[in-house]
């Protein structure tokens, strides 16, 4: 069988490359995204690969459909690059992929601790060669407790690793069956140093931290996100940073990266306000959606990706 892998990068194609022929499968990669332009590349092929870096429309998947493409393995945990119900209605059926956890878990925990380190300004004091200790002194995990939001794969990992520091770990899922121990999310918000965000993203979850509940969170915490950036509204957490009612914010993620994260605007003109607000603080630190970024979940995400639309195959196959 044949699929196409579309937004496929240089590492993604290695890999592509290597691992399909061995599952019995002809790949035909392309850097560029699905769209109406590329869709003689889908050509022959049902089933098809898509990154999450370039949001597919609804024109796209109605043009997929009429193609006969039945079926997208986006290399993603979240959907929110594609509307999902459309292209259901059209005939398209769309699951995501799993990989590692331990890829975000790491990476969160890493934020976490270059936040309550100050690690922002001390890294830039240093770059200019001023080695003056910070006015700010930081802090230690084992003094503060942490709120996770969202006790799914990474969530849970993300707490198997705190515990390693001592801390103290309180929990919400916004779930309908909230595991055993967890707490309402107020509740969370009120009593941590930290609040980390692992929850996806859908219309209850969109700015599931607005301005009331970011006022209500402890005076001088930081909150974490390396989950999808419109978790958070933006606007008032830059108006908390400002007023200095948070001590800071790390995120992997944010809301209207869609076009600038992934490509080189260093001799570009950024047009997000937010994002400028954002860097000219100290106490925030951003990067550019890799927590994921890693060999072993790479490799997990290309293997899965390819396994999702053989096992579509073999399920048409039974129906059939």
């Amino acid at each position: 069988m044949g699929i196409t892998i579309y937004g496929c990068g240089q590492d993604e194609a290695v890999l592509f490359r290597e691992m399909a022929p061995r599952l019995g499968v002809r790949p035909t990669i392309t850097e560029a995204a699905a769209s109406e332009a590329t869709l003689a590349l889908a050509s022959g092929n049902r089933c098809i690969s898509v990154g999450h870096k370039t949001r597919i429309t609804d024109r796209t998947l109605l043009a997929l459909s009429r193609a006969d493409v039945r079926y997208i393995s986006t290399r993603s945990i979240g959907y929110n690059h594609i509307n999902v119900h459309y292209a259901e209605s059209v005939g398209i059926s769309v699951e995501n992929v799993s990989y590692s956890p331990d890829s975000v878990a790491d990476y969160t925990l890493m934020l976490m601790l270059m936040a309550v380190r100050n690690a922002k300004s001390t890294i830039l004091r240093a770059e200019v060669h001023d080695y003056r200790l910070n006015e700010v002194r930081g802090k230690e995990l084992r003094d503060l407790t942490v709120g996770v939001i969202g006790t799914g794969r990474i969530g849970t990992a993300v707490m198997d690793r705190l515990r390693g520091f001592g801390c103290r770990i309180v929990a919400h899922d916004t779930r309908p069956q909230t595991p055993a121990g967890h707490v309402p999310l107020d509740e969370l918000l009120h009593q941590s140093d930290i609040v980390t965000l692992h929850t996806p993203l859908n219309a209850a979850t969109r700015h599931l931290l607005d301005r009331r509940r970011i006022e209500k969170m402890k005076p001088g915490a930081y909150i974490v996100n390396t989950g999808r950036g419109s978790l958070l509204d933006t606007d008032a957490l830059i108006s908390a940073l400002e007023s200095g009612g948070l001590g800071g914010a790390a995120l992997d993620v944010l809301e209207g990266e869609d076009g600038i994260f992934y490509a080189d605007h260093s001799n570009k003109l950024l047009e997000s306000d937010l994002l400028l607000r954002l860097q000219k603080l100290p106490n925030v630190i951003i990067s550019p959606h890799t927590a994921y970024f890693t060999d072993h979940a790479l490799r997990d995400t290309v293997e899965n990706s390819i396994t999702n639309c053989l096992n579509f195959e073999i399920r048409k196959q039974r129906w059939i």
